[in-house]
């Protein structure tokens, strides 16, 4: 890597290279998926060589040049030679900024490769219509689901085909499965993990009893038949490298057997469900929500003394004018007059004739549940003023005595953002923390109703304004590894049972994490959505990802088009023990998605599409036989 020309052009012509605009910790990600398992040249441009990430990034091996300039300008897209370049990655900056370099970029290299990163999805949408080729993605939005999941203790899903996708570990396990996408899991020691082992075939069954009884066939002593069951866990496998972030590499060598009693840990299988599973909340709960959460508005011990006598008045004079009257129709409906103050008195002239409405019990019955009704009127008033002039004001509200059960994220960047909604939407209850009064999250939480708790105090405090000892997990989101950390801390030695969610870059603090707490996940923006954004580079389609522990399974759609490097291949060809599965095919004669399909010898045509789950490496090298023998 060059390290001068800072500002300029780099040192030596650069043609066919990829260029990656940002400093941050998608930028960097995004850099080690290209050079390190797509192998290409990338040039970074960054705003300042001396912050964020920038200073990784320059000491990465295999980036051709760094170049150094504060804005995406037509300079500084001459600078890192955007007419000969094959792809353009925007992944720092605003919307407006993106949406600027994009267009400003195929102005200069029509052909060229863009994806840029946008927080407004369905504007992105929209300019991609205006590109000759190119795709806006949302780092938040592809990482959310991973996050809201964990909060629940369940794994997150991806939608293929109208079936969701979803990682069940161990007992969780059905028959059903699709395949096993890992094995060794240890969660003391993460490395080693394998993903996408070996699998048996469907005849691997029938072969070893056949081996073991010789030509008897798969008959056990005592005429009892051995029934072939389902995708069996490999019992003789040879160990494979995984692909987790930066994790150290197995300790068992290449090629050692392993028996499925001495293989440590558990098992994770990919699985698919007819809808996404819901997060069920009993009615009776809800009713008990409402029902505290309208007592916020008497906290006062005076108020809810006043109102409480009150009531019990209004309660004593009802009973009275029942017992007087012998009718409780009437009663009821003098009572409500005499409560607004619309009720018509005994005039003197009708007392000395005899013919007023009732006797002086009746009329001091009266007064009373009107005097009473004085005092609930303003109370009435101040809360439908405190209700409706909340929202006008623009303030969000306070969590209440009624928040149960509930979710509290911490940072309303674009990452908690997106994950208060998600789980707003599943009917999880959700309360927020931010510290920034100008977040632009605290908006979209105040349009929902979510509850927002500001300031800059101690976390502690915090946590305690956000109801921290009724909640079910904390979920820890900001830009900060540290502030996140100290956040889930916090909240663990204010609530021991509380499940904690972390955001964290940094893969040793991720490790020491995983072995101090339990009950406990840690999740990595950057690592999700790197390989989404690497791979639609590439011109592939990333249709979500899922998390085994700190390691990515990407679920991956790939067209076969005329030209393309697929065309030809199988199963054989395409599957790659640790990096590839081929878990459905929709053949271009027809819409249908083959789950599983069994013919391992069928060559794709044009028109065929294919959906893999595949390791990072595993779908770099897909990608590579798509630009690199179709282009």
């Amino acid at each position: 890597m060059t390290s001068e020309g800072w500002g300029t052009p780099p040192v030596e012509p650069i043609s066919q290279h990829y260029i990656v605009c940002g400093g941050n910790a998608l930028a960097h990600r995004l850099v080690l998926e290209l050079v390190e398992h797509y192998e290409v040249p990338v040039v970074v441009l960054v705003a300042d060589r001396t912050r964020d990430h920038a200073p990784r990034i320059e000491q990465l091996t295999g980036v051709a040049a760094v170049v150094e300039y504060p804005n995406i300008t037509e300079e500084a897209l001459r600078a890192v030679s955007i007419d000969t370049a094959r792809g353009l990655a925007l992944v720092e900056g605003s919307d407006q900024e993106n949406i600027h370099a994009a267009l400003s970029a195929q102005g200069h290299n029509p052909n060229i490769r863009i994806v840029f990163r946008m927080f407004n999805q369905r504007l992105g949408e929209n300019i991609e219509r205006l590109l000759r080729n190119g795709a806006a993605l949302s780092g938040s939005a592809t990482a959310a689901p991973a996050f809201a999941a964990a909060a629940l203790g369940r794994p997150n899903s991806v939608e293929i085909g109208g079936r969701y996708l979803h990682i069940a570990f161990d007992d969780a396990i059905t028959p059903d499965r699709i395949c096993v996408v890992a094995d060794h899991i240890d969660r003391q020691d993460l490395s080693k993990i394998r993903l996408l082992p070996e699998q048996e075939g469907d005849s691997a069954e029938f072969v070893r009893l056949a081996t073991e009884f010789g030509g008897d066939g798969p008959v056990r002593p005592g005429g009892a038949r051995r029934e072939p069951g389902p995708e069996r866990v490999p019992e003789r496998a040879p160990e494979q490298v995984s692909e987790p972030a930066s994790e150290p590499e197995p300790d068992t060598e290449p090629g050692t057997e392993l028996e499925p009693e001495e293989s440590p840990g558990g098992v994770a299988a990919l699985q698919a469900l007819r809808m996404e599973p819901g997060e069920p909340i009993s009615w009776a709960r809800r009713l008990r929500w409402r029902v505290l959460d309208t007592m916020r508005f008497f906290t006062s011990a005076r108020m809810r003394l006043t109102l409480l006598t009150a009531l019990a008045a209004v309660l004593l004079a009802f009973s009275v004018l029942w017992y007087l009257s012998r009718d409780f129709g009437w009663t009821v409906y003098i009572s409500l007059l005499d409560l607004a103050g619309a009720a018509q008195p005994d005039q003197p002239a009708d007392i000395a004739a005899g013919t007023g409405t009732g006797g002086a019990w009746q009329r001091a019955a009266q007064v009373v549940i009107t005097l009473c009704g004085i005092t609930f009127a303003p109370v009435a008033t101040a809360i439908v003023v405190e209700v409706l002039g909340s929202g006008r004001r623009g303030l969000p509200r306070n969590p209440s005595a009624g928040t149960r059960d509930h979710v509290i994220v911490v940072g309303l960047g674009n990452v908690g953002t997106r994950v208060a909604t998600q789980l707003h939407e599943m009917g999880v209850p959700v309360v927020c923390m931010e510290r920034d009064p100008q977040a632009r999250g605290i908006a979209a939480a105040r349009a929902l109703g979510i509850p927002v708790v500001l300031g800059d105090g101690p976390f502690e405090e915090q946590l305690r304004r956000a109801r921290l000892k009724h909640s079910r997990a904390v979920v820890a989101v900001s830009g900060d590894d540290a502030t996140n950390l100290e956040a889930a801390l916090e909240a663990r030695h204010g609530n021991p049972d509380v499940r904690v969610v972390v955001r964290l870059f940094d893969d040793n603090f991720a490790g020491h994490f995983y072995k101090t707490l339990d009950n406990a996940a840690s999740r990595s923006v950057s690592y999700l959505a790197a390989p989404a954004f690497a791979a639609a580079l590439m011109g592939s389609e990333v249709r979500g990802t899922l998390s085994v522990f700190r390691h990515a399974l990407l679920i991956a759609e790939l067209t076969v088009e005329d030209g393309s490097g697929l065309i030809g291949l199988n199963r054989h060809d395409l599957e790659d023990p640790g990096g590839v599965r081929v878990i459905a095919v929709r053949f271009a004669r027809s819409n249908q998605l083959h789950w599983g399909f069994a013919d391992r010898t069928r060559r794709l045509t044009p028109g065929d599409r294919i959906v893999v789950a595949a390791t990072r490496s595993g779908l770099a090298r897909l990608n590579t036989v798509l630009v690199e023998e179709g282009g």
